[in-house]
């Protein structure tokens, strides 16, 4: 009797991945010894903490400080650590050091994981980026040490500034402070620059790394020319850079102007405290989740530009959420070469291909359509204030975290709806709809074009 052969597809592959870690990560959360009561956690609650820790979200339904035992916050660390990275990822790098060898497959699939175009040199990307990451949080968690250990002595203020240093570079947005996240540090400058540094260096993408360092290794080596430096960046590392610095500064400033005078938030701190706040308000928007200012005393322009900036979130190849920040480039120049009347649609002096721009609006049109679904289905089955629902469905979507002080009132649709909408941000809503398509089914045959009004 032959047994049944299922083929899977790398996107297949990737997506029960992420799913079996969540679901021995809810296990593990489950048992006795993962509460500080010593209880066995309802499994809902540890499933859909298992779903936010894997897919680097935030949005918790039990207080992570208090509720769960040290033997927890392992489990939870070690689940933001596998859901930034990658399960595919780290499952190549463990059979790398077992001096396994790293088939065909497998590096089409951790290509996959990574949304590369190409096989060249992927395990040595593969080795840069865990040296890279583990550089970057070991460089965080020193920088977290001065302010951690004097709060809570050596042992504690290290574990504090692992914990943290993982969290904020895999944009988890899951702390051990407290039910008010950072709102305790709001006017600790350090703390402030430290977690913006790590939420940035995790969201740009590795990809960008690797390019930037590439480039300044050849300035200093005197092979580009003076000045140049710009100009030899890859197409896709200028557009994120620009992309990033925009979103950060524009972001802040709608916060700073919107909050000014609001005394929920920043209306009642000093100018340089507001702009500070103002700041990481904007950089923890795009898939961070960690806040340093009331979600719930927001101003409505605050919660828009909240929503916009949660919807584009981080960039691609890298630990963030949301659509990217390349994807939603692509479409602005796409809308700016249709309105000037132009075929090709071109960015510092390069042109980006009709396959790149009909992705683009592919992933933000299932993302929105997500999440209008979500938004609807929250509102049929939950009760609570419909500013609190939408943002609470565009956090667990961009894979952000924050919240109006709305999860923990949440009752079980709602945790299932929002669990959902944390695997889709994490995944993409397109890499699902991908998932179901088992083999290529594109047409040899190409059909006669026929015109048709639009607009």
């Amino acid at each position: 009797m032959k047994l049944l052969k299922i083929h899977l597809t790398a996107t297949q592959i990737i997506i029960l991945s992420f799913l079996s870690a969540v679901l021995i990560g809810a296990f593990l959360l489950s048992l006795p010894v993962a509460a500080a009561n010593g209880q066995a956690t309802p499994f809902l609650d540890a499933l859909f903490t298992s779903v936010t820790s894997v897919c680097v979200t935030g949005l918790v339904v039990v207080p992570t400080a208090t509720h769960w035992s040290f033997f927890g916050h392992i489990v939870i660390l070690g689940l933001i650590q596998i859901g930034g990275l990658g399960v595919i990822a780290i499952t190549t790098t463990i059979l790398m050091i077992l001096g396994k060898k790293i088939s065909l497959s497998s590096r089409m699939l951790l290509g996959a994981a990574f949304n590369l175009d190409t096989l060249k040199g992927l395990v040595q990307f593969l080795r840069r980026v865990f040296k890279g990451t583990f550089l970057v949080e070991g460089i965080g968690m020193l920088c977290f040490l001065p302010v951690f250990v004097p709060e809570h002595g050596l042992i504690k203020g290290i574990w504090f500034s692992v914990f943290h240093a993982v969290s904020a570079f895999c944009n988890a947005g899951i702390d051990l402070v407290g039910d008010s996240s950072f709102v305790p540090y709001a006017d600790n400058l350090w703390v402030n620059l430290v977690t913006m540094m790590l939420i940035i260096m995790g969201g740009i993408g590795f990809v960008v790394w690797w390019d930037v360092i590439g480039v300044l290794k050849k300035k200093k080596n005197l092979e580009i020319r003076k000045g140049s430096v710009w100009r030899n960046f890859s197409l896709h590392t200028k557009i994120v850079l620009s992309m990033t610095v925009f979103l950060i500064f524009s972001g802040a400033f709608f916060f700073f102007l919107f909050e000014y005078d609001n005394p929920l938030t920043i209306g009642n701190d000093s100018l340089g405290q507001k702009l500070l706040e103002s700041l990481f308000q904007s950089v923890t928007t795009r898939t961070a989740g960690i806040a340093t200012i009331s979600q719930k005393g927001l101003t409505t322009p605050s919660v828009i530009t909240a929503l916009i900036l949660m919807f584009t979130g981080g960039s691609s190849v890298g630990t963030a959420g949301g659509v990217k920040t390349t994807t939603v480039a692509v479409l602005i120049l796409a809308v700016i070469s249709t309105v000037q009347g132009r075929e090709d649609i071109n960015c510092f002096g390069r042109r980006i291909s009709e396959k790149t721009v009909r992705k683009s609006l592919s992933i933000i049109l299932i993302s929105f359509i997500a999440s209008i679904g979500a938004i609807i289905a929250m509102l049929i089955f939950e009760n609570g204030d419909s500013v609190d629902i939408i943002y609470e469905v565009y956090s667990a979507l961009g894979t952000v975290g924050l919240s109006r002080d709305y999860t923990m009132s949440m009752g079980l649709a709602g945790k299932l709806i929002l669990s959902i909408c944390m695997f889709l941000g994490r995944i993409g809503p397109i890499t699902m709809v991908i998932a179901f398509t088992m083999k290529d089914t594109q047409s040899p045959v190409r059909l006669p074009e026929e015109k048709i009004t639009v607009g």
